[in-house]
């Protein structure tokens, strides 16, 4: 399958450069362009792709009201939202947590980590670059606001049951999804296979009312499944 991206980011040249390398790769496609926020939803909304490459500081409306009108919205659903940071600004980080972001990408990736980092995203698969992912967590998970991203949609609230509802092999699970660890890891870790492990996954999904990994990382570090630093 092609993965149907969408690029907003407010400078061109890095627009372009993205947009080149996507484009030059088999397998992916970009599908549209975005200037700003605005553009980035009326993209979304216009070709429904499965990942929309998002910059934070843009004109009209930022990455971050674009992201919460793209994961909350029935017209977008399914469409996954890769940040663009810099990680000097982890106000900006925490933000698009809360408004539903699936990822997070350096801006200054090598091309190989960019298009891997779309393809891990579109497949719902894992979480990105772990040893950083894990550091935003750590940090995040332990916010007096950190609660917020519990409910990525408020519209449709849902109580989760209690942690102490999972098995002790979803405990497991959970705990490794929190480290940064994809499925395969996760398999080999634990000595089940890839399939499994992408069950137990999904049913950590399911139980726990999330929409993905990253959310569970989330609940994970907050029930200090995972220690700190």
């Amino acid at each position: 399958m092609t993965i149907r991206v969408v690029v907003a980011d407010d400078q061109a040249l890095v627009r372009v450069g993205f947009c080149g390398i996507i484009e030059a790769t088999p397998g992916f496609t970009v599908v549209g362009e975005a200037k700003n926020g605005a553009e980035a939803v009326s993209a979304a909304r216009r070709t429904r792709p499965e990942v929309v490459l998002m910059d934070v500081r843009m004109p009209v409306m930022d990455g971050i009201e674009a992201t919460r009108q793209i994961t909350g919205a029935a017209q977008t659903q399914g469409v996954r939202v890769l940040i663009l940071t810099t990680f000097d600004l982890d106000e900006y980080v925490y933000a698009a947590l809360r408004a539903g972001a699936s990822g997070f990408l350096l801006k200054d990736t090598l091309p190989a980590e960019l298009l891997n980092a779309i393809r891990v995203i579109a497949a719902g698969d894992a979480l990105l670059a772990p040893s950083v992912t894990r550091r935003l967590l750590d940090e995040f998970a332990h916010r007096p606001d950190a609660g917020a991203i519990a409910d990525a949609r408020p519209q449709t609230p849902a109580p989760r049951p209690e942690l102490r509802d999972l098995t002790e092999r979803e405990v497991e699970v959970l705990t490794l999804v929190a480290q940064g660890l994809s499925n395969s890891e996760i398999a080999a870790r634990l000595g089940i296979s890839p399939a499994t492990a992408k069950t137990h996954v999904a049913h950590l999904l399911t139980k726990l009312d999330c929409r993905d990994r990253v959310q569970l990382a989330i609940l994970a570090h907050r029930a200090d499944l995972v220690p700190t630093g």
